[in-house]
């Protein structure tokens, strides 16, 4: 049996002079991955929305597993993945010090997060697709 596909329409954003669809997949986890985040997971959801919301970011998508997190989040052009990571990961580890102050000890070096993170983008295109499209329309400069 021949399985049905649905093509879905993809989710178009409109700014004052851009119109987008730009989504990241950002995944980082705690200081020395220590499996803590079930603890509080119910507050970083809170937060993360928080602050998604209030920096004009979709989330798509968010799993808080013990050790790591998966974010999948729409923005404007203008936000880089650095600062989206830098934003959630700052105001979370405050907030959630300032909540479970005994953390600290828990994490030696006084920080919630690790320093790296992964962000891969999705769209509806693939890159060969791209590719394929630049170089056949080269010939028109």
């Amino acid at each position: 049996m021949v399985e049905q596909f649905v093509i879905k329409k993809p989710d178009i954003e409109k700014g004052n002079s851009t119109i987008y669809n730009i989504n990241y997949h950002i995944v980082f986890c705690p200081k020395y991955r220590k499996k803590i985040l079930n603890k509080f997971k119910e507050d970083l959801e809170l937060i993360f929305k928080a602050v998604c919301e209030g920096s004009d970011w979709k989330i798509l998508e968010l799993k808080i597993m013990e050790d790591h997190i998966h974010l999948f989040v729409s923005s404007h052009p203008q936000s880089s993945p650095m600062e989206m990571v830098k934003k959630l990961k700052g105001i979370s580890a405050r907030l959630i010090f300032k909540k479970y102050p005994e953390l600290k000890k828990e994490l030696w070096g006084k920080h919630l997060w690790g320093g790296g993170y992964y962000v891969g983008t999705t769209g509806v295109v693939t890159k060969e697709a791209i590719q394929k499209y630049i170089i056949a329309n080269s010939s028109n400069l």
